[in-house]
């Protein structure tokens, strides 16, 4: 597979770009090689620079949940282009976008158009400190949240101890505001919140993680954690920029059916355009200016080119729930197929699936959380992610990601996608 322009590109950007990526995991450092710079994209495939193609199972970690160039979301940003990429101003299609997601997510009365999934989260946690006067959060060991300062903590030595800076440029203040707790273990949580009685504003979780790979909640977790923040006053917000209309129409929180107080939203909200979003109940979305005193702003929220496209797209999922029920039965095709192919050459992997997400990992330990997540091999991934990108399928460049398909994958598709699998495992096991 020729891919002398990839390397020409990388070379020229580590020149004038940080490590030749806009944003880390692209540069491949976790599975070797470079990067590859894409060019185009149509339904299930990418096209590089070289014109190699590849079955995609990233979907631009999410949002392509129908597919890359579909043709219902370019049209619908094509008629928005023609009266302006920014106006600066309020519009029409930032109301239709705002009634559309409140109607749809079962825990949002108020919502706030942002940018980025970082700038939501950093935003919710702003509010939520405003609504309660209190300073502590807690998140959980490999939940991601954006890069803000408040989410770059690792977990101390137990769950009781105060986070330490995980980045250089965090302070140690912002890391003493910062409590973390192992996921899926209540106690832990249960015991912060007493040893922190009236000082915690936030508890922020993935419902279902999708940045230490694909890791489900165990049953009755999220149902815990909803008890015990209403017990203490605090505000749960659930992250779902990853699971946000992925999942199911109404996200995470519909699918397990627990109701945070605030949810913060990315990804398909905007169609493959750069958006976020955050939302919650009136009471606590009132303290957000200019309705209270909590100030968030943004130049570019409720750019009518992401408006139309998250619009078209919603509008879409609404009207065709077969899309779920097709992307759910692929998902689940594909892990079937991997845990077979595992069992078949004795590889040491396991496979995490919920719908159209999921991560193989390379330990023969169930992960449920940060600890079991580290202990796969990730040379071994690196391997495996070589050789199923020779017979041309793009998965996401690192052992700590889960991966999206879109509803353009068939059964032929997934056919090939075990078929390149097969190979990799059986060059792997020799």
């Amino acid at each position: 597979m020729n891919r002398d322009t990839s390397k020409s590109l990388f070379d020229r950007a580590k020149q004038v770009i940080p490590g030749g990526v806009n944003s880390p995991v692209r540069a491949f450092r976790a599975v070797g090689g470079n990067p590859l710079f894409m060019q185009r994209a149509k339904g299930a495939y990418l096209f590089d620079e070289d014109g190699n193609r590849f079955i995609d199972m990233i979907n631009s970690w999410g949002p392509m949940i129908l597919g890359h160039a579909n043709e219902v979301v370019e049209e619908a940003v094509k008629k928005a282009l023609e009266g302006s990429p920014s106006f600066g101003a309020p519009t029409r299609r930032e109301v239709e976008m705002a009634e559309l997601v409140c109607s749809l997510v079962p825990s949002i009365e108020q919502v706030r158009m942002v940018n980025s999934g970082t700038e939501a989260t950093m935003a919710a946690i702003r509010v939520a400190r405003g609504y309660t006067g209190r300073d502590k959060i807690i998140k959980m060991e490999g939940c991601y949240h954006g890069h803000a300062d408040s989410f770059l903590i690792a977990a101390g030595s137990g769950a009781m101890t105060f986070g330490v800076p995980d980045s250089p440029g965090v302070t140690k203040g912002v890391a003493n505001d910062t409590l973390t707790a192992p996921f899926n273990n209540l106690a832990a949580v249960e015991k912060i919140l007493d040893e922190n009685k009236d000082n915690v504003a936030a508890l922020i979780l993935e419902p279902v993680v999708g940045n230490m790979g694909c890791v489900l909640p165990n049953e009755n977790y999220l149902q815990g954690l909803r008890k015990l923040c209403t017990q203490h006053g605090v505000v749960l917000i659930f992250d779902e920029v990853m699971t946000g209309f992925r999942l199911s129409i109404g996200g995470a929180q519909q699918l397990f059916g627990v109701e945070p107080d605030m949810t913060t939203l990315g990804k398909i909200v905007g169609g493959g355009l750069p958006v976020g979003a955050y939302g919650g109940r009136k009471e606590i979305m009132n303290c957000v200016s200019p309705a209270g005193p909590v100030y968030q702003a943004g130049t570019l929220s409720g750019n009518p080119l992401a408006m139309a496209a998250g619009k078209a797209l919603l509008t879409y999922l609404k009207e065709n729930p077969s899309v779920y029920i097709n992307i759910n039965q692929a998902g689940t095709s594909l892990a079937e197929g991997l845990r077979a192919q595992i069992k078949e050459f004795g590889i040491k992997a396991s496979v995490n699936q919920i719908g159209s997400m999921f991560t193989l990992f390379f330990t023969d330990e169930h992960v449920a959380d940060y600890d079991s997540a580290k202990k796969a091999d990730t040379t071994v991934f690196g391997i495996y992610f070589q050789h199923m990108l020779e017979q041309g399928v793009y998965m996401a460049p690192s052992q700590f990601e889960a991966m999206f398909i879109s509803n353009c994958i068939d059964k032929n598709i997934t056919g090939d996608i075990l078929s390149a699998s097969y190979n990799a495992l059986k060059s792997i096991s020799k």
